[in-house]
C-alpha cells in the first residue's frame, strides 16, 4: 500500500478538461497521493485509483458487486496482491434525503460510516442550480460537507466541498488517528462516494 503517512488536509481536485471524471488527491505540501479515474460506458461502476496522473500503475481498484443501483456495493480491491480491502455501501432509500454510505472490512464487519452534514445544502443547491445566472454561482455558497464516523460515533474525517466556480475541489481532514490500513479504506471509500454523489447532482 502506498497511501501512508498523508499530510492533512488532502484535497480531491476534478479535472474539467477530460471527458470521464477524474480527480486528483494532493496532500498538504502539494504533492500527488493518487490519481482517480472512473471508466466510462460501463453497466457496473468501475474507478481506478493510479499512482500519479501519469496513468502507469494502479494502486487500487474500486467495482460495483451488481448492476448500478441504489443498493450496489463498491469492492475496494489492491491488484498487484489480489487483496481486498474492504467494501463501502450505499445506504439505498435513507440516500435520498442524506447521503449515507457504509465502510466494512474485507471480514465484512462495519468499521465506518459516511453521513452528509447538512441534506438541506444539497437540495438547495439542485433548486438554485436550474436558475438562469445565479445557477452559475452556487458552487461559491453552497458546498455540502460529510462526515465519517466510526462505532463509537466519533468522527474519524471531515470532507467539504471548497467554493469554486468551475470544477470541483473538496478538503479533506483528519479528526482523529487510526491504523493505516483503515485509513487508505476511508480515503478510497470517499473517492468512490464522490464520483457517485457528484452523478446525482
Amino acid at each position: 500500500m502506498r497511501m501512508k503517512n498523508l499530510q492533512y488536509p488532502l484535497e480531491f481536485k476534478f479535472k474539467i478538461t477530460t471527458l470521464s471524471s477524474d480527480f486528483t488527491i494532493t496532500d498538504q505540501s502539494g504533492q500527488i497521493q493518487a490519481y482517480a479515474r472512473q471508466k466510462l460506458f460501463k453497466f457496473k461502476e468501475s474507478v481506478q485509483v493510479y499512482e500519479s496522473d501519469a496513468k502507469r500503475d494502479v494502486l487500487y481498484n474500486i467495482n460495483a458487486n451488481q448492476w448500478i443501483d441504489f443498493n450496489a456495493s463498491y469492492s475496494i480491491t489492491e491488484p498487484r496482491t489480489g487483496t481486498e480491502l474492504g467494501k463501502v455501501a450505499r445506504k439505498g432509500m435513507r440516500s435520498f434525503w442524506r447521503a449515507t454510505y457504509e465502510i466494512f472490512d474485507n471480514n465484512g464487519q462495519k468499521l465506518f460510516t459516511i453521513t452528509e452534514e447538512n441534506p438541506w445544502v444539497k437540495m438547495w443547491d439542485s433548486f438554485v442550480g436550474e436558475l438562469p445566472i445565479i445557477g452559475m454561482f452556487t458552487g461559491y455558497f453552497l458546498n455540502p460537507a460529510y462526515i465519517i464516523k466510526d462505532t463509537n460515533d466519533q468522527i474519524v474525517f471531515r470532507l467539504k466541498k471548497t467554493p469554486s466556480l468551475l470544477g470541483r475541489r473538496f478538503e479533506l481532514d483528519r479528526l482523529i488517528d487510526i491504523p493505516d490500513e483503515q485509513e487508505t479504506l476511508c480515503a478510497l471509500s470517499l473517492m468512490m462516494m464522490i464520483l457517485l454523489e457528484r452523478g446525482r447532482g
